[in-house]
């Protein structure tokens, strides 16, 4: 009987895997394969594994089901999406091209997209790369336009609502905010550059150059490409991810463990002629004010275990990616997996883990086991309600059973150690974080820090109940040309609400006064007032998206 290629296939990379796994450290892969064990669950979706050292794959193993219809086992050979994995080859892109003196890293990105709207400050590739442009994302711009998530989106679309645009999140440069805008207008400045599609282009470019041969860039989700995976929601009970990602650039590239292997020894042995390239493509700028900022070039320069990394993550759908390089010890890693819970970038990290000797209990920033003495009357002093004006959040510090406790929402909180007379470490949160207190009254600010990060302050503000009239004012239409959509404000039954055609009903909760909040796509909803004191518009904050405005309507007053 014929036996079909796949099984074919996943017989000959086991066997593969076997006799390299001869040449390392038995122990060592023995360790690595059971982090991987409960992947092999009946019905249970899976991914694939690649580790290389010192110039050879060591590991390369592959666990559960691509197909959790058809019962289709991963294999070694198995392609997966890598999600944004794949801005550092779009990132890769333009270096090569700033190699060949195509384009510099400084232009403004008007040179390539004449009608890109004017801001007041310009942007540039060195923006765009970094995340430091103020640009708006993606997902968090389409939803607030009343996209659904499980809805068809593309370049094109993007390129339309991205001309309506008329503000920035910030001055570009002066934070950085991860934002897959940047990475698909990066697309057009190729194709205006090369004259050729992307897809074609980064395949003849990057993909073949490198001998990377089952690695490409889909445009058209509903395509179909033998050996690929499906991916799944969920932990122990699987719904398929519903596909509908048609955009490029910023995600969407399909690739096999053993072609980003190969794609990251370059960062240790680069191929003849791709020296200058990887070498640029490990760029660290610092932000306007000096600020360091750890993104390069597509990739995340840090430190892990001691050691210098270069690394990214990347999620679609159910799929879930993360590669990294160590290449002062010659070792790199790639993990994928076709289902969210798989938590690649832990196994990838308890695999370096097991591979340099141990990982502390809670990483490079092991917790504070010592505190600074303070009675639980001196703790209840902190206790307030705070406001991140920058990033437009919330954040409640309060006591419970005489701890001091730092409060998300509902079910999301973390204690606070006290360290010394105005500062606390957060615990439960991987350490590194730090929360501090200055001033007094109503002009006390906190201020958040982890690293060399900068820091989040947030200000002081009171807390206050909504009247019945006051929640009347609130009432009306908002339209935001800039997402050309309008939310109808109401109360009912003393609840403020807004509403929604694709989103139904978001009830919002008072924060203070004229700022509430609500779930996905709102966040945050900053009600204005004119110099009469009417409400005249409202300003909406999700994360990525910072105060886009949405005018009321004036028969709404």
């Amino acid at each position: 009987m014929k036996r079909p290629a796949a099984t074919i296939l996943f017989a000959v990379s086991l066997f593969l895997s076997i006799a390299v796994r001869a040449q390392a450290d038995s122990t060592q892969l023995k360790k690595i394969d059971s982090l991987f064990s409960a992947w092999n669950a009946p019905n249970h979706p899976g991914g694939a594994v690649g580790v290389m050292k010192d110039g050879k794959t060591i590991f390369s193993r592959a666990y559960g089901l691509a197909s959790l219809e058809y019962l289709a086992p991963n294999s070694t050979g198995t392609v997966f999406n890598t999600g944004s994995v794949s801005k550092q080859f779009t990132a890769m892109g333009i270096v090569r091209l700033e190699d060949q003196g195509k384009l510099s890293f400084d232009d403004e990105i008007h040179a390539f997209i004449p009608d890109f709207p004017d801001f007041e400050h310009p942007i540039t590739i060195r923006h765009l790369l970094h995340h430091t442009s103020g640009l708006r994302s993606l997902h968090a711009l389409f939803a607030l336009g009343g996209w659904r998530g499980d809805d068809s989106r593309t370049n094109a679309d993007l390129n339309r609502i991205i001309l309506k645009q008329r503000d920035l999140n910030f001055q570009p440069g002066a934070e950085y905010l991860y934002c897959n805008t940047g990475y698909m207008l990066m697309v057009n400045i190729i194709e205006k550059v090369t004259g050729e599609g992307f897809t074609d282009w980064i395949r003849k470019n990057i993909f073949e150059e490198l001998g990377m041969n089952h690695t490409y860039v889909e445009d058209v989700y509903s395509r179909v490409v033998p050996n690929n995976a499906t991916s799944y929601y969920g932990r122990n009970e699987f719904e398929r991810a519903v596909e509908y990602w048609g955009y490029v650039g910023s995600g969407n590239m399909h690739s096999t463990t053993a072609d980003l292997l190969r794609w990251l020894s370059n960062f240790e042995n680069p191929k003849e002629g791709w020296e200058s390239s990887f070498r640029k493509l490990q760029t660290l700028d610092p932000l306007n004010d000096g600020t360091p900022n750890n993104y390069a070039f597509g990739v995340v320069v840090d430190q892990h275990l001691g050691k210098n990394r270069i690394q990214h993550g990347g999620a679609i759908g159910g799929f879930r990616a993360f590669i990294a390089a160590y290449p002062e010890q010659r070792v790199h890693i790639a993990v994928l997996t076709n289902f969210s819970a798989g938590n690649p970038g832990g196994k990838a990290n308890q695999i370096a883990g097991i591979l340099f000797g141990g990982v502390p209990e809670n990483g490079d920033h092991p917790e504070p086991t010592t505190t600074f003495p303070m009675a639980a009357e001196e703790l209840t002093r902190f206790e307030g309600a705070f406001w991140n004006e920058t990033q437009k959040y919330f954040r409640k510090i309060y006591l419970k059973n005489d701890t001091l406790r730092y409060w998300r929402s509902e079910d999301n909180e973390s204690p606070l150690l006290p360290q010394g007379k105005n500062s606390f470490a957060m615990l439960g949160v991987g350490g590194g974080l730090t929360v501090s207190f200055e001033g007094v009254g109503e002009n006390r600010n906190m201020v958040v820090a982890s690293g060399d990060e900068a820091p989040e302050t947030f200000g002081q503000v009171k807390i206050t109940e909504a009247t019945t009239a006051e929640q009347g004012q609130y009432s009306g239409a908002y339209y935001s040309p800039e997402v050309e959509t309008t939310y109808t404000v109401s109360a009912e039954e003393d609840q403020l609400q807004m509403y929604h055609s694709r989103h139904g009903v978001i009830p919002l909760k008072r924060l203070f006064r004229d700022v509430y909040s609500g779930e996905w796509p709102i966040g945050t909803a900053e009600f204005q007032r004119d110099g009469e004191g009417r409400i005249s518009g409202v300003l909406i904050s999700n994360g990525r998206v910072r105060n886009a405005w949405f005018g009321r309507d004036q028969d709404s007053r």
